[in-house]
């Protein structure tokens, strides 16, 4: 699967999540590539797992004004500070957003599992993958603010996972 049919498939589904169960529509910003890992100074980031014959991760982070006001309009309940309301709610969107892309990819690369979001709410804080380092990041803006999508999704031959079994197996 090509980057840019990757991108494509995250914008699709961000903007079918976000019109249908919010009724937002969302501004795309230009995607780039970034070697970070997923960080944030201050609010809530929702990880989802790709697993199949390509692997990997998709990424969402709001800060935690835009989380509560998001899972206000999703929840049709009010929220004025993150609660476990709103990690779920976090998590929830990220379930849809990725489970939308998944079921797009794999059209072009076969069967595709996904995990449970897990979702983390805090401030200062840096994730790291075992995967591969080169994310895709997508910013993108709702009538609430700006948030970021971000995915690193490769086949499973070429990713840093299938190294790090090898090693593993080897080792022992």
């Amino acid at each position: 699967m090509e980057r840019q049919s990757i991108i494509e498939a995250v914008r699709a589904a961000t903007s079918l999540v976000f019109s249908t169960m919010m009724d937002l529509p969302v501004e795309m910003g230009p995607a780039f590539v970034e070697t970070a890992t997923p960080s944030t100074t201050e609010g809530v980031m929702a990880f989802v797992g790709l697993a199949g014959p390509w692997v990997g991760s998709g990424v969402i982070s709001f800060n935690s004004e835009m989380a509560c006001r998001l899972s206000s309009l999703f929840l049709m309940a009010e929220a004025n500070t993150v609660n476990e309301d709103v990690l779920d709610a976090v998590g929830e969107i990220a379930n849809m957003v990725f489970g939308n892309f998944k079921t797009a990819a794999e059209a072009a690369v076969g069967g595709l599992g996904l995990s449970v979001p897990t979702v983390i709410y805090g401030k200062h804080f840096v994730s790291r993958s075992l995967g591969k380092s080169e994310w895709i990041v997508l910013p993108l803006r709702c009538p609430h603010g700006d948030f970021q999508v971000r995915i690193w999704f490769t086949p499973v031959a070429e990713s840093n996972f299938a190294r790090l079994i090898v090693n593993q197996v080897h080792a022992v």
